[in-house]
C-alpha cells in the first residue's frame, strides 16, 4: 500500500512539474510575439521576459521557513494558485508594467512550486534510484516546456485563448496535489538546529557549490540559446524558420537522454556524468562553429548538444544530494534554483555584451568556452564527500 502511494505522489508531482513546464514554454515565445506585433522594442521585450527570474530570485530568501513550518503540499498550492491565476489574469488588461508584474508573480509562484516538488522527491527517493527518479522530474519538465510553443499560433484564433488554455491545464494539475497527504522537510539536527538560515546556506555552500554550477550552467544556456542566438543566426543568414529547427533540435535531444545520463549516475556517479555532458558539449559547439554556413548541419549539432548538457540542471540537484546532509536539502535545492536563475539572467547579458564586442570569433566559441570553464572548475574542486561523514559532522 505504501509502496502504491509513493508512485501516485510521484507521478502526481511529475505531472504538476510537467504542466508548469508547458506553461513556460508558452508564455515566453507568446508574449514575445504578442509585443512584437504590437511594436514594442525589442529591447524592453527582453526586459519584459526578465520578470520571471526576478521574481525567482525575490522569492528564494523567504521561501525556506514556510516549507519547513507548513510542509511541501501547502507550498505547491499557493505556488500553482499563484501560477494559473496569473495566467488567466493577463487577457484583462494589455499592459507592459502590468504583464511584467505578472510574469513575476508567475516566476514567484513556479518557484515555490518547483521548490517544494524538487525537495519532496530528493528527500523521499533512495539514493541508488535518485538519479532515474530526477532525470523523470526533468524530463517531464523539458517535455512540456517544448511542447508550450505548439500552442502560441492559438492567438489567430483569440489573443486570449492560449492563456485561457494554460490557466485551464495548470489548474487541473495543481487539483491533483489535494489527493496527497501532507509531509515535512527532514528537522534540523545538531548545531543546524541552532543555526541562523544564513548558516545553514553556508553549510550547503561549503559541502555542495560545485553542484550548483551545473544548473547554473544549463540556465545560461536555455536563456542565451533562445534569446541571443537567434539574433546571431539572422545575422548569419539563417531564415527564421530554420532558427526554430535548431532550437527545437536542442529541446529533443535534451529530452532524448535525459532519462539513461540519470540512470548512468546512479551507476557510476553524478559527477562523471556531470564532466563528460560538459566536455562533449564544449567540443560539439565549438565543432558546430566551423559548419556554420550549413543550416541543417547546426540542426544535427544542436542535437548532439541538447543530448550531452541538457541533463544538466537535473544531475546538479542529485548531486547535490549526494553532497548535502538530508536535513539541508531544502537550503540545497533553494540554492540550485537560485543559481539557475542567476544562470537564466547572465546568459542573454553576456551573450549581447559578447555579440556587440567580438565580430571576428564565432557565438558558438564563446558557448563552448563558458562549457569547458566550468568543467576546469567541477573537475579540480569537485571532490565528492561522504554523506555520513557530512552527516556525522552536523551532529
Amino acid at each position: 500500500m505504501a509502496a502504491t502511494y509513493e508512485k501516485q505522489r510521484f507521478w502526481i508531482l511529475v505531472a504538476i512539474v510537467s504542466i508548469s513546464g508547458f506553461s513556460q514554454g508558452m508564455l515566453l515565445p507568446l508574449i514575445a510575439v504578442i509585443f512584437e506585433q504590437d511594436g514594442v522594442a525589442t529591447t524592453l521585450n527582453g526586459l519584459n521576459a526578465t520578470g520571471l527570474y526576478i521574481g525567482t530570485l525575490l522569492i528564494s530568501p523567504f521561501i525556506e521557513k514556510p516549507l519547513r513550518k507548513f510542509g511541501y503540499k501547502p507550498t505547491i498550492i499557493v505556488g500553482g494558485a499563484l501560477v494559473f491565476i496569473s495566467l488567466a489574469t493577463f487577457p484583462l488588461w494589455k499592459n507592459i508594467m502590468f504583464w511584467f508584474f505578472l510574469r513575476l508573480l508567475i516566476g514567484i509562484g513556479d518557484h515555490a512550486l518547483h521548490f517544494a516538488t524538487q525537495t519532496w522527491l530528493t528527500a523521499s527517493t533512495p539514493q541508488h534510484k535518485l538519479g532515474r527518479s530526477m532525470a523523470i522530474y526533468g524530463l517531464s519538465f523539458s517535455v512540456g516546456f517544448a511542447l508550450g510553443p505548439f500552442f502560441v499560433p492559438l492567438i489567430k484564433i483569440s489573443q486570449a485563448l492560449p492563456f485561457v488554455v494554460s490557466s485551464v491545464l495548470c489548474l487541473l494539475a495543481w487539483s491533483l496535489v489535494f489527493f496527497l497527504a501532507n509531509e515535512h522537510p527532514e528537522a534540523l539536527k545538531g548545531d543546524t538546529k541552532q543555526a541562523s538560515s544564513m548558516t545553514r546556506y553556508k553549510l550547503v555552500f561549503r559541502y555542495a557549490w560545485v553542484a550548483f554550477l551545473p544548473p547554473f550552467i544549463y540556465g545560461f544556456l536555455e536563456s542565451s540559446l533562445n534569446a541571443i542566438f537567434p539574433v546571431y543566426a539572422l545575422r548569419k543568414g539563417f531564415e527564421v524558420s530554420m532558427v526554430s529547427f535548431v532550437l527545437a533540435a536542442f529541446s529533443i535531444g535534451t529530452i532524448a537522454l535525459q532519462l539513461p545520463l540519470g540512470m548512468l549516475g546512479d551507476r557510476i556517479g553524478r559527477r562523471k556524468v556531470i564532466l563528460g555532458g560538459l566536455l562533449s558539449g564544449a567540443v560539439i559547439f565549438a565543432a558546430c562553429s566551423f559548419v556554420e554556413h550549413l543550416q541543417w548541419g547546426v540542426v544535427v549539432f544542436f542535437a548532439l548538444a541538447g543530448m550531452c548538457v541538457g541533463t544538466m540542471f537535473s544531475l546538479g540537484i542529485t548531486y547535490m544530494t549526494d553532497l548535502t546532509p538530508k536535513e539541508l536539502l531544502p537550503n540545497g535545492n533553494l540554492l540550485c534554483g537560485i543559481f539557475f536563475s542567476l544562470g537564466s539572467l547572465s546568459g542573454p547579458f553576456l551573450g549581447g555584451g559578447y555579440l556587440q564586442l567580438v565580430d571576428s570569433m564565432s557565438f558558438l566559441l564563446f558557448i563552448a568556452a563558458m562549457l569547458v570553464a566550468i568543467f576546469i572548475i567541477i573537475f579540480y574542486f569537485g571532490r565528492k564527500l561522504p554523506l555520513t561523514q557530512e552527516r556525522t559532522k552536523q551532529c
